[in-house]
This record gives C-alpha cells, structure tokens and sequence, in this order.
C-alpha cells in the first residue's frame, strides 16, 4: 500500500489522526475541526448512554449501594460530574461551572439528571471553545503527561467505568438495563 493511502486510511483512525499529524507537522485547522466534531460525536453518545442508565433507576433506589464501602447509585453520577468538570477545568483553564459549589451527597433522580446534562454541556462547550495549539498542548493526567485531546477521551474512560458500575447496580434490584448497541 502507497503511503498516502495508509496515512489516509489511518487518518480516519480515532486518536490516530491527531497524534499523527502532530508528528508529521501537517496538521491544519480543518484537521482540528474533524477532531473536535469526532470528540462532540463521542460525548453525545456517552451523553446518550449515561441518561438511559440513570433513568432506568427507579427514583427510590438512588441511595442504593452494595455495601457500606461502595457510594451510592446517586453518588456514583455525582462524583462523575464534580470529577469530570474540576478535571477538564484544571487542565484546560476554563472555568469550572462547579467551583464553589457543593453538591449533596445524596441526589435526587431529577437533580442527577440535570447535574449530568449540564456536566455533557460543559464538555462540549470546551470542545468548542478549545483552540488548535490548545488541543494539542499537553496536560498532566494520572502521573503523565498527555495532549488535552486525549485527555477527553480519558476523562469519558472514567465515566464508562462508572456507568458499568451502575449497570451492575440496576441488575441486583432487578432492573434489566436496556442494551448499548452501536458507538
């Protein structure tokens, strides 16, 4: 295969294109602009799949937990939007929509609800807002040093780590979660 149609091919890539335009110099402003769509595209459907869990929760149940150590289904959400937010806030030097802020413990469903949408918001919100130079400027994350794009897909590991969480947390009071079909 001809280079130029590998680079093609691996362009099309997610996390590939930008690290490879990086190193190669060519990267441009419309490069910039597919990754930030492909970084919106992502977190929409992690929005998606995040309020389909949560609303799958009967709101009686929101203070459920597993066992005395583990956080609640409520705060299992909290913690990912004040995590999310303060995270993406400190490494991108936006401001936190959270800080000075406090949020309770325990949450009512609605209040989850709408603390996420406006955590999903806040993300796309910095996608946007973000600059070339930026996104490619590198961050400190979990004791290395990464390029603030990743740092989004970091930041959405994290989430995914929770929401698996949930899933188990719906099946032991009975809840047969609704399927994730597709990225």
């Amino acid at each position: 295969m001809k280079r130029s149609k590998f680079l093609k091919k691996i362009r099309g890539l997610s996390l590939i294109p930008l690290f490879g335009l990086k190193a190669c110099g060519t990267d441009s402003q419309q490069d910039t602009d597919r990754l930030k769509q492909e970084l919106i595209v992502a977190w929409e459907r992690s929005e998606k799949m995040t309020i389909t869990n949560v609303e799958q929760m009967p709101p009686g149940l929101f203070a459920f937990k597993y066992t005395n150590e583990a956080m609640t289904f409520s705060e299992q959400w909290r913690h990912c939007v004040v995590y999310t937010c303060s995270q993406l806030a400190a490494r991108t030097r936006m401001k936190n929509p959270y800080e000075g802020i406090k949020l309770p413990v325990q949450m009512p469903k609605e209040d989850i609800i709408k603390e996420l949408k406006n955590m999903y918001t806040f993300i796309r919100q910095s996608i946007q807002a973000l600059s070339k130079e930026e996104l490619l400027s590198s961050c400190d994350f979990a004791g290395d040093t990464i390029p603030t794009w990743r740092l989004f897909y970091a930041l959405e590991n994290h989430i995914i780590h929770h929401r698996g969480q949930c899933v188990v947390y719906l099946r032991l009071k009975g809840v047969i979660p609704k399927g994730y079909y597709g990225w």
